[in-house]
């Protein structure tokens, strides 16, 4: 592994991938979403590439619905990364996925991704952004010309998180949470073990207190939780392709 990516000798990466995605089901209903096909591959491989191509060495999937159908998909190795799973037996939510993960995690850096949406951007630049602020509580944002769909995020001039907005209450364009976090293990385990939890709505408007972070990225964006945006998965990953250097 060359030097400059050592940062990643500290960090797993936690891919979410435990939901049963009921808005999704009319058009995927004998598979996990993440297993959803886009261009002949199953969507979860474009997020273990992104990983690969940037330095990652270690991969954890959170999973619950259908989870053997993941394992049965990518085995325990992609590209030189370790894959691990961590099964939940009911559902947890995000947060409560995360927390359980933890019993395969030994690094202090996480580097958490859901698994049914995609961002590209540098992710090593954004672990080093993690590093040199004090790993606090970092997540990527994306921009949107409308936010209706997925709630707002707001960000004051040194990056710092200052509000969550919900879906009913923010609409025209502006930042939205990408679905890449940076975490340390330490701040994760302080999540409740005994009930679901959702990160989103429970764990990350409590962090803004912790300094949460936002890392403001201008790159393309998908997120396959619908049937609208799911049809247009084929055509985002052509046009990536065609815009790459």
């Amino acid at each position: 592994m060359p030097a400059e990516d050592d940062v990643w000798a500290d960090v797993t990466a936690v891919i979410l991938a435990g939901g049963v995605g009921s808005r999704l089901q009319s058009v995927v209903s004998d598979r996990p979403k993440g297993l959803a096909e886009v261009c002949g591959r199953p969507f979860l491989a474009f997020l273990l590439d992104q990983l690969a191509d940037a330095g990652a060495r270690r991969v954890v999937f959170s999973t619950g619905h259908l989870a053997d159908q993941i394992k049965s998909a990518f085995g325990v190795s992609w590209r030189g990364m370790h894959l691990a799973y961590s099964r939940e037996s009911t559902p947890l939510g995000t947060g409560g996925g995360l927390r359980l993960a933890l019993q395969l995690i030994s690094t202090p850096t996480l580097l958490i991704m859901n698994g049914d949406s995609f961002c590209s951007l540098d992710l090593t630049a954004f672990v080093r952004d993690h590093a040199s602020h004090r790993r606090a509580p970092a997540i990527v944002l994306a921009r949107q010309e409308n936010t209706a769909r997925f709630g707002r995020v707001d960000y004051d001039p040194e990056q710092r998180v200052v509000a969550f907005r919900e879906k009913a209450a923010s609409s025209g364009p502006g930042w939205i949470n990408a679905g890449i976090y940076a975490l340390e293990r330490s701040l994760v385990a302080e999540l409740p073990t005994d009930r679901p939890l959702s990160l989103e709505r429970e764990a990350f408007p409590t962090w803004i207190a912790r300094g949460l972070r936002g890392f403001p990225n201008t790159g393309p964006f998908l997120d396959i939780g619908t049937p609208e945006s799911y049809a247009a998965a084929e055509h985002f990953f052509a046009q990536m392709h065609r815009i790459a250097p």
